[in-house]
């Protein structure tokens, strides 16, 4: 008898597969049971809602900022006022709880606003100036939208981090085509719905439904521009895919974060927010604490304020849970790994341990004393864990915090030194006396360096991304020297010369001391 399938059962389990490929189910990672299925885009149906897309962009961008913040004014009190509605989706297909989706929703419903008000002041045209050389033309710039941007976006936060890239790719007049996650192709698809209920007649923002062929798809389809967010190594296959059409990407993927706690801290105060940091949304932030830096002289207080509060907290679907389940259940084999390593090298659990992972939910783990070459705090462990590392002083804390690969965000807690040592941090982003605050303040830019990727979302870094930047110039009256001409003369270029020299030949006097002393002097105000 042979070993191999007969050919019409193998082609019968191919077809299977393929109408099993059609649809996607998303599940309440809860209990597992199925709260959604949607047909699957292919490459074809991506096309052509790029082609949609492209075809209301230029409506879109000619109404002019008045109008496009009526309309992004309209959805964002739709949003408010269905955002029960909404919560109870992202519950459905994240297992967080209610009033931590609703939270997320009320952060992405305030940069809409901040978007409303400020598009125009950052991108509309404005003069500058054209220097001596050109004095008789007026210069201008304004940055103008794209066209079509493709988001992709994660299932840890379905509705403030997409949105983070639609609602300002919007602002900035383009029309967005977006893939959620296959975790959360609810909530994509309910944003979606949303808007179009706003503005029935056009294709401001579309859902694309499916896993990674269907975000390949989008990389190739005819974009002007990518903004994606999740793991590094899913950002490099979307940056090389991208790279296909020479389509420019916007990465945020994964992070490490570092929290630095000084000796004259408040220390209920940073325990608090180390708490929220590492355990919120069951660890699963890409700007989380993962690791924590506490000067010896409090340590002890420290780790013993912050066990109190992760004791205090648990996982689960009763009424006093405060943290949710694990929405990608591959990634507690990644948790329980991490805390594993932890303890084989050394450090030790001083809250939960191994046992605290089981398959839907971990609870929160403290670990004390961890080498720095281990798992827990090299790589993104992105569950409700944290590392306590004990420093002797701040310029330690500083040259540990750095030493990984990624750079997303940070915080620091201390009394004097906050915000200095917070400019030595080498993130994209750092909180003094507060965690993740960044986020949350419409603004400013949110992003990363490393391999926690490039370009920024929000603020007017935000808005400016999906721009590319028009510059005018116009001449007024002619010049009195005449340089853009075959009839310049030896004497014109004499003068030229003349000009510069008295511009620019002379070495500058700020201080009015030799460079050597001013950087001595620099570098011994920082060490004082």
């Amino acid at each position: 008898m042979s070993d191999t399938m007969p050919q019409d059962q193998q082609d019968q389990q191919d077809q299977q597969h393929q109408q099993d490929r059609q649809k996607l189910e998303s599940f309440d990672p809860a209990t597992g049971d199925v709260v959604g299925v949607h047909a699957v885009d292919d490459a074809a149906s991506v096309e052509a809602a790029v082609a949609r897309a492209r075809a209301s962009a230029a409506w879109w961008a000619g109404i002019g900022f008045d109008a496009r913040a009526e309309v992004l004014g309209q959805w964002r009190a739709v949003l408010t006022r269905r955002m029960a509605q909404l919560a109870d989706v992202v519950h459905a297909e994240t297992g967080k709880p209610h009033a931590d989706a609703q939270l997320e929703i009320g952060l992405a419903i305030d940069h809409l606003a901040w978007i409303g008000a400020k598009a125009e002041k950052v991108l509309g045209r404005h003069r500058v100036s054209p220097g001596l050389l050109l004095a008789n033309h007026s210069a201008s710039v304004e940055y103008l939208p794209l066209g079509v941007v493709g988001v992709i976006g994660p299932w840890n936060y379905p509705v403030f981090t997409p949105m983070g890239s639609i609602a300002y790719a919007l602002g900035a007049g383009n029309t967005v085509v977006f893939k959620p996650s296959e975790l959360t192709p609810g909530v994509g698809v309910w944003l979606a719905d949303s808007l179009r209920e706003v503005v029935p007649g056009q294709h401001l923002l579309q859902t694309v439904i499916g896993w990674g062929e269907t975000g390949t798809a989008l990389c190739r389809a005819d974009i002007d521009k990518l903004a994606f967010t999740g793991s590094t190594a899913t950002g490099k296959k979307v940056m090389a895919t991208c790279a296909e059409n020479l389509t420019p990407v916007v990465i945020e993927a994964g992070g490490k974060d570092a929290l630095i706690v000084d000796e004259d801290a408040d220390l209920d105060a940073a325990a608090e927010a180390a708490a929220w940091g590492a355990f919120s949304n069951a660890g699963q932030t890409c700007i989380g604490v993962e690791r924590v830096y506490v000067h010896e002289k409090v340590a002890d207080d420290f780790i013993g304020r912050l066990s109190e509060r992760a004791r205090a907290v648990h996982a689960g679907v009763d009424a006093e849970a405060k943290l949710g389940p694990m929405t990608m259940s591959s990634q507690l084999e990644v948790v329980r790994s991490h805390v594993d390593d932890a303890i084989a090298r050394g450090g030790r659990a001083v809250v939960g341990g191994p046992e605290s992972v089981d398959d839907r939910f971990a609870q929160p783990v403290v670990l004390v004393d961890v080498p720095e070459d281990s798992l827990a705090v090299t790589e993104e462990t992105f569950g409700p864990t944290v590392v306590v590392n004990r420093v002797g002083c701040m310029d330690e804390a500083v040259e540990k915090a750095n030493a990984g690969k990624y750079g997303l965000g940070g915080a620091v807690f201390s009394g004097r030194r906050g915000a200095e040592i917070a400019r030595q941090l080498r993130s994209g982003m750092t909180s003094v006396n507060a965690v993740i605050a960044f986020a949350a303040v419409p603004s400013l830019p949110f992003g990363g360096v490393g391999d926690s990727g490039f370009g920024r979302i929000h603020g007017a870094d935000g808005l400016k991304e999906f721009t590319y930047a028009k510059a005018v110039t116009r001449q007024r009256m002619k010049p009195v020297l005449n340089l853009t001409t075959f009839e310049r003369t030896e004497e014109q270029d004499t003068l030229f010369a003349t000009m510069l020299t008295a511009l620019h030949g002379r070495a500058s006097q700020i201080g009015k001391r030799p460079l050597r002393e001013r950087v001595a002097a620099v570098r011994e105000k920082r060490r004082g």
